[in-house]
């Protein structure tokens, strides 16, 4: 059973339709990223899942589960949304006992010493948090949402105002959850690159629905056309290997420019083309296939609203 399933949730409010037919799961230990635009639904399809929001059809579970009526599931649910839910007028550390005392958390004083450390505010826990900036304030969010060891983790946005420094604190984090706890960690995020760092399926949603829907690596292995960039030591070898090419496979095409060629392949392999242009002398500095990355893949479901990319059974 996956430990968070979507099936068919569509959600309006009145005649605004904000979700419309998601389907996904997240299995256990995984780090899975929701990805969108603003007013895309992502905030929506998390409340939903928590049961603040109640689908207008379909289901959302958690554990198998519904959580509007289940307090005890709840309870092995961190979360962090786009409002941080701290007392300003209290430190930080006074927020982290507060909530510590409601999940009845044992050993509370060393649980809290141990999240301070992790997010870099021990030396500033006696603070008002009032005082605290953006960042600040989003570090101590997380370590509210970690405070009683939550089996699965909603986060929306966690590195949103972290200089960056603490946003490679933050991903590093997230992937030691997942990796050493076998924690599972719903993320909501803008960033791509860092989605693309740490995630390993990926949702995309645009308008209340799911354009793109696998893993990482499938997603960005999808290509209509596999393509080889070569960088040669001079034009002239460049001019060479296209001639070469042309030549020796006339299924691939080849475009260059000074030094550099880029060859779609069109069915040739590409040690097949290197092979043709070391024997035939040209000299290559460099030579890649093109993969495509997850920004790529994220613009390029915005040329059509109907057109879906990717799979949605992994």
């Amino acid at each position: 059973m996956s430990v968070i399933a979507v099936e068919g949730l569509s959600k309006s409010f009145g005649k605004l339709q904000v979700l419309e037919d998601i389907n996904l799961q997240v299995e256990h230990g995984e780090v899975f990223g929701f990805l969108g635009p603003n007013g895309a639904g992502k905030t929506t399809t998390i409340r939903v899942l928590l049961g603040l929001l109640r689908p207008s059809s379909g289901a959302a579970t958690v554990f198998g589960e519904q959580l509007e009526h289940r307090g005890d599931l709840r309870r092995r649910v961190g979360v962090l949304l786009e409002h941080d839910a701290l007392y300003k007028r209290m430190s930080a550390r006074a927020n982290l006992e507060y909530y510590a005392a409601l999940y009845d958390v044992e050993r509370r004083g060393e649980k809290i010493d141990h999240l301070l450390a992790l997010v870099g505010l021990q030396e500033r826990q006696n603070e008002p948090i009032a005082r605290f900036s953006t960042g600040m304030r989003r570090k101590l969010g997380i370590a509210r949402a970690l405070v009683h060891d939550p089996e699965v983790l909603f986060l929306d946005e966690p590195t949103s105002g972290l200089d960056p420094e603490a946003q490679r604190m933050i991903r590093e984090l997230i992937v030691d959850l997942a990796a050493d706890r076998r924690m599972t960690v719903f993320l909501n995020s803008h960033n791509l690159h860092e989605v693309q760092r740490i995630c390993t399926t990926v949702a995309i949603l645009r308008k209340g629905r799911i354009r793109a829907y696998d893993t990482i690596d499938n997603l960005r292995s999808l290509s209509e056309t596999p393509t080889l960039e070569i960088r040669c030591s001079t034009p002239d070898d460049c001019s060479l290997a296209r001639t070469l090419i042309t030549q020796g496979l006339p299924s691939s095409s080849v475009a260059a420019q000074g030094d550099a060629l880029s060859v779609e392949l069109n069915g040739s392999a590409a040690p097949d083309v290197i092979s043709l242009l070391a024997t035939g002398g040209v000299r290559i500095e460099e030579a890649h296939r093109v993969v495509r990355s997850l920004e790529d893949i994220y613009y390029a479901t915005a040329d059509g609203d109907d057109a879906d990319h990717g799979s949605v059974d992994r």
